[in-house]
């Protein structure tokens, strides 16, 4: 009998030893459950965004992580079209890029997954025209811009892109500017938006052509620090008779600025979890609001343009 009561004792120890340490890593860690269980506020997944795109994803980012402790988002930084190639083997989930899904893209994904990927506006860019400090220039033409960038124009400029191939902004030259016929030579490479903005700021022979949320927002110590050495050129107004405009988000909203394009998320998820949950983030106020702050015209949300007489 004492020996059946000890071992009964030395079980409702163990148990009670082993419920105390339980409860004390709960206590100093917080829910396993809660940090790894994949839910629109929790986990961790890693997205595809497109380089132009840097300054302002990383602000949504971290304002998100903020509120969410437990969600963890990996952002790889890369050319458009490796964002699209991330999606297409499977390595992110969602990808942030400046266009949707092209109705093959969508054939393909409904054969390989048995659904398609969710995709939609959430912002639209402008790419902003940016020369030296010293530079004599400052308003310019779209026929201008497509001169310089078909090598036979009267300015001297060379004009920087984000990369030759692959990249967002090289799309949009060649489609809009070059008519779907080759750069010129008088088109150079740079790295990053970041390596772009440094060459130009370095050298009053270089116009850069760039996302406008890496120069737009003057809240951002370290745009203020590259409009230091860079200026914003203007570029003639959409619909407007002599007229010349900056990249601002009412020129945006209007259609008065030229150099227009989309913001889109791309997200292959097909029940909720944290993708969707940073898709709803994103399109929703607080995001659209942070993207408003970027100088990006948000997509989601009512942007009004009034017209104001000022009376001296």
């Amino acid at each position: 009998m004492n020996s059946l009561r000890t071992r009964k004792m030395f079980t409702g120890a163990v148990k009670i030893f082993i419920l105390g340490l339980l409860i004390a890593v709960v206590g100093c860690n917080g829910s396993p459950a809660e940090d790894t269980r994949d839910t629109p506020k929790s986990g961790a997944i890693t997205i595809s965004v497109d380089e132009s795109f840097k300054p302002v994803i990383d602000s949504q980012i971290q304002v998100f992580e903020s509120l969410y402790p437990a969600a963890h988002i990996k952002v790889q930084y890369k050319p458009e079209a490796d964002c699209i190639k991330d999606l297409n083997n499977d390595s992110v989930r969602m990808v942030i890029i400046t266009r949707g899904l092209s109705q093959q893209e969508q054939d393909y994904f409904q054969k390989k997954l048995t659904y398609v990927p969710q995709f939609g506006p959430i912002a639209f860019d402008a790419i902003a025209a940016i020369v030296n400090k010293k530079a004599k220039d400052t308003v310019f033409t779209m026929q201008d811009i497509r001169s310089m960038v078909k090598g036979n124009s009267g300015y001297k400029y060379k004009v920087l892109l984000d990369g030759l191939t692959a990249t967002s902004t090289v799309r949009f030259v060649i489609d809009s500017l070059e008519g779907g016929t080759k750069l010129s030579k008088n088109v150079v490479a740079s790295k990053s938006s970041q390596e772009l903005i440094n060459y130009v700021s370095q050298n009053d022979d270089a116009l850069g052509l760039v996302g406008v949320s890496w120069v737009g927002n003057r809240q951002d110590p370290q745009v203020l620090s590259f409009l230091e050495n860079v200026k914003i050129a203007a570029i003639e107004c959409r619909g407007c008779n002599g007229t010349y405009v900056q990249p601002y988000q009412a020129n945006i909203a209007t259609g008065r600025y030229p150099m227009i394009r989309p913001l889109y998320y791309i997200l292959k998820e097909n029940y909720n979890g944290l993708g969707s949950g940073l898709k709803n983030f994103l399109i929703y106020e607080k995001g659209q609001l942070i993207f408003r702050r970027a100088f990006l015209l948000p997509a989601r949300m009512k942007f009004e343009v009034r017209d104001i007489d000022i009376n001296e």
